[in-house]
């Protein structure tokens, strides 16, 4: 059931090379770093955002980790016996039947988790990418002030002087360019949209780290 707390921190980010591969080169000077889910995990915005959502949606959390651990008390005995059935070389027939089993119980369990989840998931998302819809904007200003011609991102790096990070220094321009978010989606908004208005999708994701 490990796979709830990943949801739980599912957000919709998109990925560092497709922002990075917009930042400005009007400018002569060095290759630079940023980190953008450091950058937008640090930024004031969703730290805000974030304790807003911990209280909003407390009782659906606790309700949803309740139901976590009455799903896992269920399945634990489940295990126990096809691990026991192993080791009794019971026929494979019967094990592959119990392994099934196992496996629908937890997939019915987190369909669950994730329905009961919803409002958070979909608050989390809004507010995040209110905060995304800045990243470029921050990323090319923190570039142009550092003067840095070619921005890459933290995967592609084998050596890094401090100075050439502007993780901190995008973090800086995300809390200029949006200081706080909403957390109250509108109604007929879905992810890659703002306000309800058609935006592009994302081609990946990822999240805010552990904020």
């Amino acid at each position: 059931m490990n796979s709830f707390k990943t949801m739980l921190m599912t957000a919709a980010l998109v990925a560092p090379g497709a922002l990075l591969a917009g930042v400005s080169h009007a400018q002569v000077g060095g290759v630079a770093v940023v980190d953008p889910d450091g950058a937008v995990g640090n930024s004031n915005a969703w730290k805000t955002a974030a304790s807003q959502l911990q209280t909003t949606y407390k009782a659906t959390l606790d309700q949803a980790e309740a139901r976590r651990q009455a799903i896992a008390n269920e399945i634990q005995p489940l295990v126990a016996k096809a691990q026991a059935d192993q080791k009794a070389n019971v026929p494979q027939a019967q094990l592959q039947t119990q392994l099934q089993a196992i496996q629908a119980k937890e997939q019915a369990g987190n369909a669950e988790l994730q329905r009961m989840t919803l409002p958070y998931a979909r608050a989390r998302g809004y507010a995040i990418e209110q905060i995304q819809a800045q990243l470029k904007a921050a990323i090319d200003a923190a570039a142009a002030r550092k003067k840095a011609s070619i921005v890459i991102g933290p995967n592609d790096v084998v050596h890094l002087d401090p100075a050439g990070d502007l993780t901190a220094d995008v973090t800086t321009e995300l809390n200029r360019l949006v200081p706080s978010v909403s957390i109250a989606p509108p109604a007929n908004w879905q992810p890659g949209q703002q306000g309800g208005a058609a935006a592009p999708a994302p081609a990946n994701t990822k999240q805010p780290q552990g904020r």
